[in-house]
């Protein structure tokens, strides 16, 4: 876990421990675990973990810092070795594999990614960098935006989550969307 710069020794210490603690507890419990669990296992008082993650999508945002920040990497070194269209569906795919890390993400991905940490913004502007990519190509029609992206990746982690399919179906879901937005040739 990264540290906070300006944060006294304590003050960073707790955060470590929230971090940690929450990691554990969406991995085990999913998304939904109760914050009173998440402080109780720091073993920090609730006000202490409130004044580091005001809300859930700040805790979830601030424990998915580093993966978001490696997949945004990833997606910008393939980059030259793959088309537009090949780009956006590995960001998608990649995307909605990690929103189906913690149990019960999905459903507030969207607010997740408006946190603000530095994952978030990376892997924010990777999409609507793809995204423009993608339209400047020819190969995604104009009105599609980056919301989009994110309620495709909402509902394929919903679908994965609900049904209990298994996560090879991603790259499936992923490509029903993509055949939905590309620019097709008229006849």
């Amino acid at each position: 876990m990264s540290t906070e710069p300006g944060l006294r020794a304590d003050a960073q210490k707790n955060r470590e421990l929230i971090l940690t603690a929450a990691e554990a507890l969406f991995l085990e419990k999913g998304a939904g675990v109760s914050l009173e669990e998440v402080a109780k296992r720091a073993g920090v008082g609730i006000g202490t973990l409130y004044r580091r993650f005001p809300t859930r999508e700040a805790l979830l945002a601030a424990t998915s810092n580093e993966r978001f920040l490696s997949l945004a990497e990833t997606s910008r070194a393939r980059d030259p070795d793959l088309t537009p269209g090949e780009a956006v569906r590995a960001y998608l795919e990649e995307l909605a594999k990690d929103t189906s890390t913690y149990q019960s993400l999905a459903a507030s991905i969207g607010m997740v990614f408006q946190c603000g940490t530095p994952g978030c913004t990376a892997i924010t502007a990777e999409g609507h960098r793809l995204l423009k990519r993608g339209q400047e190509a020819g190969t995604i029609r104009r009105d599609v935006t980056y919301e989009d992206f994110i309620y495709v990746i909402t509902a394929i982690s919903l679908a994965i989550e609900n049904d209990g399919s298994s996560k090879t179906r991603i790259g499936h879901l992923v490509d029903l969307f993509l055949n939905g937005i590309s620019v097709k040739d008229p006849d």
